[in-house]
């Protein structure tokens, strides 16, 4: 066979061969049934350990459903499937993706009936963490399916599948929308599901690359299962889907941070004239800003705040102050 571009990545002495390859990733290549068998067995113990170490805001739990998951096998059976052209595979693959997701989050729907409804979900460190992706998670996930395309096939680095397992969040986010869904947090579910989709497409994307760089699509070619280009330009194409809205998001929660640290400097500066007030928390509420203080006296009149405000964030925004005397006052409208 003729050597690959990335010799120095995968070593012709230490590369696998396509049979190797798809006979771990290929579920339904082989014994079947004890591959199939192993698979829903493991996933289903993920998706229970994943959605009660969410609920139990445990971080070691989330991380041992991570390392037990196997959804990154038919991911990565995909992504071979596209390398070698053969549509039977691909479709095969993503079946069983798809399949395992709706259980997790069936699963994950399940969990949520135990926790009360009006229970605040974002207070939860695991469901808050993964409700809100960012371009970060998709560059580190692109990151995560190269190692982990490459530690598949080397036969050298097997050890370090567990850390790429670990990276990559796939079965948790699933559970988060399970228990999301569940909880009726529709908006919140369908973040975290976003989160699965980049994820899956990155370890995609990553992997048809590594797989049809190191020489298994030309193997494939010489068996006459050559890959479609298609293929490559449909995986380009869901990509950019999934990553637009990841940098739409990040560039809000930047715009977001931005216009909650002018209020707080704002705030600071017209507490500072009660001696001993401060100012606990600053949050935007849909078109409201609500800004927590505790003083020992009665505020400050409203009007300096609104001036303060004005010019440093966007006009209609209303301000309501929680005072820590019990009191919440309608301060008024940016801008009017």
């Amino acid at each position: 066979m003729a050597k690959h571009p990335l010799q120095a990545v995968l070593p012709d002495r230490q590369r696998r061969t396509l049979d190797e390859l798809t006979a771990d990733l290929d579920l339904s290549h082989g014994d079947r049934q004890s591959k199939r068998s192993a698979f829903w067995t493991m996933l289903v113990l993920s998706a229970v350990i994943a959605s009660a170490g969410v609920l139990s805001d445990s971080t070691a739990t989330v991380i041992g459903a991570m390392i037990i998951a196997p959804l990154s096998t038919p991911i990565m059976g995909v992504a071979l499937g596209l390398a070698k052209g053969s549509r039977t595979a691909i479709l095969s693959a993503a079946r069983f993706v798809v399949l395992g997701a709706l259980l997790v989050i069936a699963v994950g729907v399940v969990f949520s009936l135990v926790i009360p409804s009006t229970t605040n979900l974002l207070t939860n460190s695991q469901i808050s963490g993964r409700t809100s992706p960012g371009l970060l998670d998709l560059v580190a996930a692109i990151a995560t399916g190269f190692a982990g395309a490459i530690a598949l096939a080397r036969r050298d680095v097997a050890a370090v599948l567990p850390g790429v397992a670990i990276a990559i969040s796939l079965v948790p986010p699933l559970a988060v929308v399970g228990i999301c869904f569940g909880q009726g947090a529709f908006g919140l579910g369908f973040g975290a599901l976003t989160l699965f989709l980049s994820n899956f497409l990155a370890l995609v994307l990553a992997g048809t690359l590594v797989y049809a760089t190191t020489g298994y699509t030309a193997e494939a070619e010489e068996r006459r299962d050559g890959p479609r280009r298609r293929t490559y330009l449909t995986i380009g194409i869901l990509f950019t889907l999934v990553a637009l809205p990841l940098v739409l998001n990040t560039v809000g929660n930047y715009v977001l941070a931005l216009y909650t640290n002018r209020v707080q400097a704002a705030a600071d500066a017209w507490v500072s004239q009660v001696p001993g007030a401060e100012i606990t928390g600053v949050t935007l509420q849909g078109d409201t800003i609500h800004i927590e203080v505790r003083t020992p006296g009665d505020l400050p009149a409203g009007d300096d705040l609104l001036t303060a405000l004005d010019g440093r964030v966007p006009s209609g925004i209303g301000v309501v102050v929680d005072s820590s005397r019990g009191e919440s006052v309608d301060v008024g409208v940016v801008g009017s």
